[in-house]
């Protein structure tokens, strides 16, 4: 506890059970360890911005600090991916059953994504939509969108929804702009990893 700040620690308190509580105060608390051992710094000079779409960004002594981090948690697994430039995203998410999947397969994958995801037997379409759901989301918040960009727009290279662990992404706005998107999921858990070293 005494790793955060008082804005992580309200938002702590905000959590109704003491499990979620206890895995947001550990994986912040790994975040600043992480960071500060990056940048060579004390835990009470570093801080932590949002971008309008809360994204975020880490200052030391109220300067940018000279680093791009993102973090994710989900159940009792933690991912934080670091980039000495550009942008990164994370997204991971324990292999739990959904109760409305078809709802959200349709709401959130593009149309060959759909048709994949309807053709797999059903033990194996959870697995794949995790492995593209948190690849989507990685993309997301390494552009600076997060929730709020329309994941249903764009689509995971072919390749990676046949198996390959890593290929190439652009977005149809900033077609110039290429991500590297590895997909690093185990059986228990699927994760995602975005990386541009550009900065547009």
């Amino acid at each position: 506890m005494s790793w955060l700040d008082r804005d992580e620690q309200q938002r702590r308190d905000r959590f109704l059970y003491g499990g979620a509580r206890q895995r947001f105060t550990l994986c912040r608390a790994a975040l600043r360890s992480v960071l500060c051992r990056e940048l060579d710094c004390r835990n009470e000079h570093l801080a932590f911005e949002a971008s309008e779409h809360n994204k975020p960004s880490a200052t030391v002594r109220g300067r940018p600090a000279p680093i791009s981090f993102n973090v994710s948690h989900s159940g009792r697994h933690g991912l934080i991916a670091l980039a000495p430039g550009g942008r990164v995203g994370v997204d991971v998410e324990e292999r739990v059953p959904h109760p409305n999947l078809d709802e959200l397969i349709a709401a959130v994958m593009g149309p060959n994504e759909r048709s994949e995801l309807a053709a797999a037997p059903r033990p194996r379409r959870l697995h794949l939509f995790f492995n593209l759901w948190t690849m989507k989301e990685a993309l997301s918040k390494a552009h600076g969108m997060g929730l709020s960009m329309d994941v249903a727009r764009f689509e995971i290279p072919q390749a990676m929804r046949e198996g390959s662990a890593s290929g190439c992404f652009r977005f149809a706005d900033t077609p110039d702009v290429a991500w590297r998107l590895h997909n690093i999921s185990t059986e228990e858990f699927a994760a995602a990893v975005a990386h541009s070293p550009d900065r547009q």
